[in-house]
């Protein structure tokens, strides 16, 4: 008799996933007792994932840094990074924008009287620009600021590497840090499937009506937006710029996809993300530094999410948008992916700028923001696997 062969944490994660949908269900109607019993147990484990991020993120890049040995390596990986992310979320405005445009007639007109919504206010861009160096250490840290988080790991890594012969032990410090953050993660990953699926159960029980009533086509488009550009897009760059098979690329990153897709968080997936993508091959330093700074400006699935939503919000006001309002909306979502970066909410701060560079109410995003979560959700399984995408890239491209 063979051994029986064990389970893949891939393989729990899913099956958390799928029971938490289908408990979900059973607890429509039963909404308080899901929040009350279940969703505690979700948030302490994300609460846990959020804690180890900012010290693997911290010392991951720095000992990425100090690996690369070279500072102007850094920039040109940071050069190829942010060109491929501004270049594909572009794409995915475009995507969304299609999609909505095709299926428009089949959307169901909501009322916009009495809407009221108020958008927070998008940072200006010198504001943005000012926000990415951090005026202490402790406040990034604090608050999980990822792009600061990433300057302060980056000038250390450099201070590092300029200190030569003295910079030795604060580099082995470094190292040591960083796998003892590595041997944490793992420990806080093997509660995923548990976690999946208390997060998803509330999810499902407070939504599962709305999901079937009448947003059911605007979230069928946006889902069909984000399904497209995943495995078109993701799938061509891999095969293409990374050599590397578009199904193996997916099978691997599965644990990743249903962790952001129950927890509807970047930052929440980026260990899990790190994970996968050193799994096919990705050099350490270059994951180390992709991934976080992918969890903060790039956000293809946000993308898609504006364009079908500027469409929908603008069908029911009854306004058609003209070819070039909508290359007005392409222009704009692109440039707020990055301008509101690592900015809580930053996906209804982008759909408010989108809207109001074509005229549209800011109010219409109350039609939408019931439901951000089930959209959330779909969005950020986009986000992070484009990240992880870019990372394979550039890692080949570095390795050239």
């Amino acid at each position: 008799m063979g051994e029986k062969k064990k389970l893949s944490l891939a393989s729990w994660i899913f099956i958390g996933l799928i029971a938490g949908i289908i408990v979900g269900f059973a607890f429509i109607g039963h909404v308080e007792a899901a929040e009350k019993y279940i969703k505690p147990f979700g948030t302490l484990f994300l609460n846990l994932i959020k804690f180890i991020v900012v010290p693997i993120v911290l010392f991951s890049i720095i000992s990425g840094v100090i690996s690369l040995g070279d500072i102007k390596k850094v920039g040109s990986i940071g050069v190829r990074t942010i060109l491929y992310y501004i270049c594909t979320t572009a794409v995915a405005v475009i995507v969304g924008l299609a999609l909505a445009n095709l299926f428009k007639g089949f959307f169901i007109q909501i009322s916009t009287t009495n809407l009221k919504y108020t958008a927070k206010a998008a940072p200006s861009f010198i504001e943005t620009i000012i926000n990415i160096f951090p005026k202490n250490i402790i406040e990034p840290m604090s608050g999980a600021i990822m792009l600061q988080i990433i300057v302060i790991a980056l000038f250390f890594g450099f201070g590092i590497i300029l200190a030569g012969e003295k910079g030795k032990v604060a580099a082995d410090v470094i190292h040591s840090f960083n796998e003892v953050s590595m041997q944490i993660m793992g420990l806080i990953i093997k509660l995923s499937p548990l976690g999946v699926f208390c997060l998803i159960v509330p999810v499902i029980a407070k939504n599962g009506p709305s999901v079937l009533g009448s947003m059911a086509m605007v979230l069928l488009v946006a889902y069909i937006g984000y399904i497209l550009h995943t495995l078109i897009i993701y799938s061509a760059s891999v095969k293409v710029f990374a050599q590397l098979s578009p199904f193996a690329f997916f099978k691997n990153m599965m644990p990743a996809i249903v962790m952001a897709f129950s927890s509807a968080s970047s930052v929440g997936t980026l260990p899990l993300n790190m994970e996968c993508t050193e799994k096919m091959g990705a050099k350490k330093e270059i994951a180390s530094f992709v991934l976080p700074l992918g969890a903060t400006i790039n956000m293809d699935g946000t993308a898609i999410y504006q364009g079908v939503c500027t469409i929908f919000i603008a069908s029911c006001y009854g306004i058609s948008l003209s070819l070039s309002q909508q290359l007005v909306v392409i222009l704009t979502a692109t440039l707020a992916s990055i301008g509101t970066a690592g900015v809580p909410g930053a996906g209804m701060i982008m759909l408010a700028m989108v809207l109001q560079s074509v005229g549209l109410p800011t109010e219409g995003i109350a039609l939408v923001a019931g439901i951000d979560r089930i959209f959330d959700m779909g969005r950020t399984v986009v986000n992070i696997t484009g990240d992880a995408a870019c990372t394979m890239v550039v890692s080949r491209m570095e390795t050239k």
